[in-house]
C-alpha cells in the first residue's frame, strides 16, 4: 500500500486517466473528489462488498432480499 500526505485542494493522479482531489477534512471525515473516465467504476468499499454479495447469492440463484435492501440503501446515500 502505497501512503501519501496531501494538504486541501492537492492531487494524487493515478495513472492517465484518474485524479483524486483532497477537497477537505473535517474530524475524522476526509472529503476526496475522484475524476475518472465513465468505463472506470468507482465505489465506496460498502457499497462494492453488497454488490459481490448479491452477485454471488444470484449466481447461486438464491436472491436475498434483505440484501438487495441493505444495498438499495447504500446506493441512496
Amino acid at each position: 500500500m502505497l501512503i501519501l500526505s496531501r494538504k486541501i485542494d492537492e492531487k494524487i493522479r493515478i495513472g492517465e486517466d484518474v485524479v483524486i482531489t483532497l477537497i477537505g477534512i473535517q474530524g475524522d471525515q476526509v472529503k476526496i473528489g475522484i475524476e475518472a473516465p465513465k468505463s472506470v467504476k468507482v465505489f465506496r468499499q460498502e457499497v462494492f462488498d453488497a454488490i459481490q454479495n448479491e452477485n454471488k447469492l444470484a449466481a447461486a440463484g438464491t436472491p436475498d432480499q434483505g440484501a438487495v435492501s441493505v444495498l438499495s440503501k447504500l446506493l441512496k446515500k
